[in-house]
């Protein structure tokens, strides 16, 4: 895996100052806009607030000089803000040029979590359809370790034996529902949300496999080895990041 160091910015557009954390992030998903993404393209659009940035970039891009991008959303919610950026959208019938998506964590080795929002399964199957995976992130998702809490989708009807065999598929791990004012949270796709808390991850492709053999789990989490590139902004700019991709 090669690395670029502070030095080496990625050219972009500069973006105004605003909260620090947000500048951020729009820096982030500018800078992978413009170093990603040309006419024509089929883009995968990311949930959460740092790809919210990127979609609103592409945007900008359709309505200014008229680009014909389309987009493929990973969530109900970012399908909205590709309508009302202007982008037209399309389905996994057409493969994706780029996915522009953001992580909960990133570790050296560029393995993530995602699915703070839930939206982890069509992100991960936008992933693994896509030509190149780009990830957006401000300089606190970098982390030496990934660690717990890991996103799961379950089926409904697993979720009982989900929360029992976890602990002896994963040694110290709890599962836990995602609730929102008392009540479970479920997924765009209808499954329940939940959140296996394990400490740190010492193997995360091991560990991708025990989840992955868990019946009743519709995906989670972990994302090994599918990230091209990350993009982090930081003080010093932003970085480009790079890694050998592996494909399951």
């Amino acid at each position: 895996m090669s690395r670029s160091g502070p030095g080496d910015a990625v050219p972009g557009v500069t973006v105004p100052d605003t909260d620090p954390r947000d500048r951020l992030k729009r820096d982030a998903a500018v800078h992978a806009v413009t170093a990603e993404v040309r006419d024509g393209m089929v883009v995968g659009l990311g949930t959460g607030t740092t790809a919210a940035f990127a979609i609103e970039e592409l945007g900008r891009l359709v309505r200014e000089r008229g680009w014909r991008i389309r987009g493929v959303p990973t969530s109900e919610q970012a399908a909205a803000l590709g309508r009302r950026a202007g982008i037209v959208l399309t389905t996994l019938e057409e493969t994706p040029d780029v996915v522009i998506d953001g992580a909960d964590q990133v570790d050296p080795a560029l393995n993530l979590v995602k699915g703070g929002g839930g939206a982890h399964v069509r992100e991960k199957l936008l992933a693994l359809a896509a030509r190149r995976v780009a990830i957006v992130a401000d300089c606190h998702k970098l982390v030496a370790q990934l660690r717990g809490p890991i996103p799961l989708e379950v089926v409904p009807f697993a979720e009982p034996w989900v929360t029992r065999a976890l602990p002896d598929r994963w040694p110290g791990g709890v599962a836990r529902l995602r609730l929102r004012d008392g009540r479970p949270v479920r997924s765009d796709n209808g499954n329940l949300l939940m959140d296996l808390e394990c400490g740190t991850i010492a193997d995360p492709a091991a560990g991708a496999a025990v989840l992955d053999g868990v019946s009743g789990i519709v995906d989670h989490g972990l994302f090994v080895g599918l990230a091209d590139v990350v993009y982090v902004a930081g003080a010093d700019g932003v970085r480009r990041l790079s890694g050998e991709r592996r494909r399951p």
